[in-house]
């Protein structure tokens, strides 16, 4: 195992060596990790994607529109799938969304092929610049008012919590990237207007729940820091393995 390939300096390099074949995208959300599987693995025969929450999966299907691209409700704790189904399973910035994620990954093992590819993305908390950290900060805001709403959400891990959780799995030629881009301007007025928008949301949410007082200021103290500061997106962890 080593924390960056000798050979391969870049995930994206990494992904472009892979033959996905019949590829597993668990808890896909509105679809952002299938963006970067189609930019960068060499090729595929078709993508599954699941997750439990419909409704950002029915923008996905207008995204993603490829007769070889589906969309799928399930619980990735009991898939309805067969044993050894897929060529490559992968699973993006949601293990701190999981209730369960032993289970998923048991799953994710039990329908990956012998010798099949494992990939999981994953954003950590610590390490990160002063604007990176305001990502940081918004997202343990947001699972705050997840959490309050009755919605699984936990803050993020540590690099090395993220570490530790892969290496429980049990795969092996495991390859570690840490992906990061510090390159855009922080204060780019799209992405603040953005963040915005999406803090209204999300305050708009919190006002109507227990601790509504602290969640509420909580939200527009960061708004603050998203103009003061500015923001990039936070590392992420990405590591690819085999069964």
């Amino acid at each position: 195992m080593n924390d960056q390939s000798g050979l391969l300096d870049t995930a994206e390099a990494a992904l472009s060596k892979i033959g996905g074949g019949r590829v597993l995208d668990v808890a896909t959300g509105s679809g952002g990790f299938i963006t970067f599987l189609l930019d960068n693995i060499k090729e595929f025969t078709e993508i599954t994607a699941i997750d439990h929450n419909q409704r950002p999966m029915e923008a996905a299907r207008k995204t993603y529109s490829a007769d070889n691209i589906h969309f799928l409700r399930m619980d990735a704790a009991r898939m309805d799938f067969s044993a050894c189904q897929f060529d490559t399973v992968c699973i993006a910035n949601s293990l701190h969304h999981m209730a369960n994620l032993p289970g998923v990954l048991s799953e994710m093992m039990r329908v990956c092929k012998p010798g099949g590819h494992f990939i999981v993305s994953e954003m950590y908390r610590d390490g990160q610049s002063d604007t990176q950290l305001t990502h940081v900060l918004l997202h343990h805001w947001w699972a705050a008012v997840d959490k309050a709403d009755g919605i699984t959400h936990f803050e993020t891990y540590t690099r090395q919590e993220v570490v530790g959780i892969i290496e429980k799995i049990g795969l092996h030629d495991l390859e570690y990237y840490d992906l990061k881009d510090l390159e855009a301007d922080p204060k780019d007025q799209k992405i603040i207007h953005e963040l915005d928008s999406i803090i209204d949301r999300y305050i708009q949410r919190a006002q109507e729940l227990n601790g509504s007082a602290e969640l509420c200021q909580r939200g527009e103290q960061l708004r603050q820091q998203v103009h003061d500061v500015g923001f990039h997106g936070a590392t992420t962890l990405f590591a690819i393995g085999k069964k």
